[in-house]
């Protein structure tokens, strides 16, 4: 019998870099949590581990053969395909919804989590960057969102030293990735030199993401709808340190900072606790050993990502949708070496300006038609 006073998890994206360290948040916490439900794309072998370890009441692949291999393996009943992960979601036993399932593959199960009503730990850009003004509309009839990301889990921590109307500037850092003071041709960036981030150990596609610095772009999408602030009032500062998080300025010109490590199991713990704050074993911050933290204006020639989240922020969420599913499939192309990492700026680039855009605010089938014909085009386009 599931003790009641525990807060029921569901973990999408359960093996990737954010899942694995939830679960260990989560082990350590077992007085507070517990793992109602686990989700992943096609990993049997580590689910099959993972809920041998945490023994959570239900699991779910996005592939249906995959999750018949599961069925063989565990007792618990396995669920598969969309429409499974989101009967998980929508689950009345479930109090939590931790959504770090990498890529478009998250939005409509975040979506689901926030239309019934359940508070979601979003670690997914990608939801609120292709329909953030539907997420928004969503958390007028409850549920609410807690970011994952540390840049945006900075800014809700910042963001509480004034009023909503008192923000000036939200103020995203950027560690500038493995090539930012680097002289080197893009053109020759072999996807092993992409991959070796300097601060942050993170999956394959978000560390090609802070490479490119399209990772930030995509932060700056999401934080003018998770903020409800005009892209005009979002800027980025590149910060190689990775010691503060981000910062918000108020209209007194005061600027409130997070500073720590590091760590993402920090802001996925503060996600797990909001608004309480529980000890978390991570290494103490020590500012007499760090010594000296820097500050570097976006070299936007260098990182044209940058400029793309603005133009698709002032075309509309169709914009936004391109972007992003141009991303996806040129960084796949990249780690594929069928394309150059140069060309992974080009071919978002080269999406934008092929696709018209007639719509601000798009319906969910929109923004998912948009989505694919864009995946079509770039893989036509770049075979």
């Amino acid at each position: 019998m599931m003790n009641k006073s525990l807060k029921r998890i569901a973990l999408l994206g359960s093996t990737g870099s954010i899942g694995t360290q939830t679960l260990d948040v989560l082990h350590r916490m077992q007085d507070d949590f517990v793992l109602h439900s686990i989700v992943a794309f096609n990993e049997v072998n580590i689910l099959d581990k993972q809920i041998k370890d945490f023994h959570p009441s239900k699991a779910a692949l996005f592939d249906n053969i995959a999750a018949e291999k599961l069925s063989a393996l565990t007792n618990i009943p396995v669920l598969s395909g969309n429409e499974g992960i989101i009967s998980l979601v929508e689950d009345p036993e479930v109090d939590i919804v931790v959504n770090a399932i990498a890529g478009a593959a998250g939005l409509l199960p975040g979506l689901a989590a926030i239309r019934a009503n359940k508070r979601l730990l979003s670690a997914n850009k990608e939801c609120f960057v292709m329909a953030g003004h539907i997420f928004r509309d969503a958390m007028k009839n409850g549920g609410d969102i807690i970011p994952i990301d540390s840049e945006h889990s900075a800014l809700l921590q910042a963001s509480l030293a004034g009023k909503h109307k008192e923000i000036k500037e939200l103020i995203l850092t950027a560690s500038g990735g493995p090539f930012f003071n680097k002289d080197i041709d893009f053109n020759t960036i072999t996807p092993e030199q992409a991959l070796a981030h300097p601060n942050w150990s993170m999956g394959q596609k978000i560390s090609i993401d802070s490479a490119t610095m399209f990772n930030k772009a995509l932060e700056i999408i999401e934080a003018r709808w998770l903020f409800d602030i005009p892209s005009e009032q979002i800027s980025v500062l590149i910060h190689p340190q990775s010691i503060i998080h981000s910062l918000v300025e108020f209209n007194d010109y005061s600027q409130i900072a997070q500073l720590s490590l590091p760590d993402m199991r920090l802001p996925i713990q503060y996600a797990l606790t909001y608004p309480d704050r529980k000890n978390c074993p991570i290494d103490k911050l020590n500012l007499a050993e760090i010594k000296t933290l820097t500050f570097h204006e976006v070299p936007v020639d260098r990182f044209p990502a940058i400029s793309y989240a603005y133009k698709a922020l002032e075309l509309g969420s169709l914009a936004a949708t391109v972007a992003n599913a141009a991303d996806e499939i040129a960084v796949s192309l990249f780690l594929s070496e069928k394309i150059s990492f140069a060309d992974i700026s080009r071919i978002i680039g080269a999406a934008l300006d092929h696709f018209a855009y007639d719509n601000s605010y798009p319906e969910i089938d929109e923004i998912i038609l948009r989505d694919r014909e864009t995946r079509e085009w770039v893989m036509k386009k770049y075979p």
